[in-house]
């Protein structure tokens, strides 16, 4: 079973995001090449889950108020 991919990880950059195996930029076990695979949110912001299928079930967003008139 595959790893819970995690949404805003706190740290993206410390963690090659390559493979399930979520490895450290200085350990990368998979041997996927020279440099690190970028979370998401390194590249597309903050809200990079609500652009494209990314295949993942977001969670329920918070409730807005109504909006200002």
């Amino acid at each position: 079973m595959a790893k819970k991919f995690p949404l805003h990880p706190s740290h993206p950059e410390r963690v090659c995001w390559g493979c399930d195996k979520y490895c450290p930029t200085d350990a990368m076990g998979c041997g996927n090449g020279s440099s690190r695979t970028q979370h998401p949110i390194e590249l597309l912001g903050d809200d990079w889950l609500e652009y494209g299928d990314w295949g993942i079930e977001a969670p329920d967003a918070p409730a807005r108020g109504p909006a200002p008139a």
